[in-house]
């Protein structure tokens, strides 16, 4: 720990705050995570992606922050709030580097080494891929739940195409709660790229569309139980036409109820779960 950083307007506390932009975050190839469990997680998971720690001293007892392996600075609370993207950082605030997935390596070509085949714990058995691809997903909260539930549910990646939002959002980063360096996230792919490597590899691709059979049928029919790619459109608007010619079949997750509609990431969530339920009992 260095001496208290007690100015809001210092030249390093600017420099982290600017990170809650897309253009610094280009420039720089860092990104901002706040709060202690995110911090957590990077540190059990990804230490060496981290380059900074900023902590308050009540926040490092409470955290036990003390011996973080990153350079570590003591900061105020003023500090923080101004290095923050939230109102409430709980006393911890990172830089972190960056560290996309390359879209080679969530879909390689025929015969090249890839991603480590995912094994179910229950009976040390490789399982089928299971991929999430994002396609205009703006919404910053959606992208990172999605990003939970597809680690959640054990999927070997997220793609999320050039149209998607940046997964180093701090709004993304914070709704993905750690799962960021649980899961291979690939970014900046187009669509039909993913998709026609996808394809090449033997994946089923299904997209989730209110156009689509009910899930349910389709798991009943065994489509879930092989490699799947799960491709998820924009808050508003959904999949176009175009896109949805480019996969196998459209599945929409039935309503029961009276909803008029279901939330993205809730839908993306049932549907990574039903393809995990298969491959487990496939």
């Amino acid at each position: 720990m260095t001496d208290l950083l007690e100015n809001p307007r210092a030249g390093r506390v600017k420099a982290v705050a600017a990170l809650s932009k897309k253009d610094q975050r280009a420039e720089t190839g860092l990104f901002l995570l706040e709060g202690p469990q995110a911090v957590r997680e990077a540190i059990e998971y990804a230490p060496e992606l981290l380059r900074e720690l900023y902590v308050t001293p009540t926040a490092a007892e409470r955290y036990d922050l003390h011996d973080a392996p990153v350079d570590t600075w003591f900061v105020t609370e003023q500090v923080l709030a101004a290095m923050a993207d939230t109102v409430t950082p709980q006393g911890v605030v990172a830089v972190c580097q960056q560290f996309p997935t390359s879209v080679r390596q969530v879909f390689p070509d025929p015969g090249a080494a890839g991603l480590e085949a995912r094994v179910d714990p229950a009976t040390n058995r490789p399982l089928p891929g299971l991929v999430a691809i994002l396609e205009e997903v703006r919404d910053p909260g959606n992208a990172g739940t999605i990003i939970r539930a597809a680690d959640s549910a054990g999927a070997d990646a997220v793609v999320l195409t050039g149209r998607s939002v940046d997964p180093y959002n701090p709004k993304v980063v914070r709704s993905t709660t750690g799962s960021l360096f649980h899961v291979p996230v690939s970014v900046g792919v187009s669509l039909v790229d993913a998709v026609s490597r996808a394809r090449a590899l033997g994946y089923t691709i299904l997209a989730a569309d209110v156009s689509g059979d009910d899930l349910p049928q389709v798991r009943a029919e065994g489509l879930l139980d092989g490699p799947t790619a799960w491709v998820f459109g924009n808050e508003a608007r959904g999949l176009t036409a175009e896109d949805l010619a480019l996969v196998d079949r459209a599945v929409k997750v039935p309503i029961y109820g009276a909803a008029e509609s279901m939330n993205l990431a809730t839908a993306a969530s049932v549907c990574l779960y039903e393809s995990a339920f298969a491959l487990r009992t496939a």
